[in-house]
């Protein structure tokens, strides 16, 4: 199933969710901003609604990341210990990489970085 926001921010985002056997993998494309924040966001609550016991959130594409994004993953993480549910957040570029490293977010996350796919455009 893919969520796409409405409006000026279709381009923006995409968002598409993967769910089996109580795991939900939220695998983003383009930029996590204070105007595309709000869609993670229901995806995320999204996932922990369905009972999923792991919820992985693939930022692999995702060329922007703003303090609006941050939140959103801090509280997913909150959500996440409180409710028992393993939270597994990827990231494939430097960009997205170091606003996770300079708010001290990759630690509190346990972060994985992951190699870019060929033919990905590095960032």
């Amino acid at each position: 199933m893919t969520i796409i926001s409405p409006g000026p921010t279709d381009d923006l985002l995409t968002v598409e969710t993967r769910a089996v056997d109580g795991a939900a993998r939220l695998v983003l494309s383009g930029e996590v901003d204070c105007s595309t924040a709000p869609l993670l966001r229901r995806a995320l609550d999204a996932a922990f609604a369905d009972g999923s016991r792991s919820v992985t959130v693939d930022l692999e594409a995702v060329t922007f990341l703003d303090s609006a994004g941050l939140s959103t993953l801090a509280i997913a993480h909150r959500t996440a210990i409180g409710n028992g549910v393993r939270l597994r957040v990827l990231v494939g570029t430097r960009a997205v990489a170091r606003a996770l490293q300079v708010t001290g977010l990759w630690e509190l996350l346990a972060v994985e970085q992951v190699e870019r796919r060929a033919g990905a455009g590095a960032a």
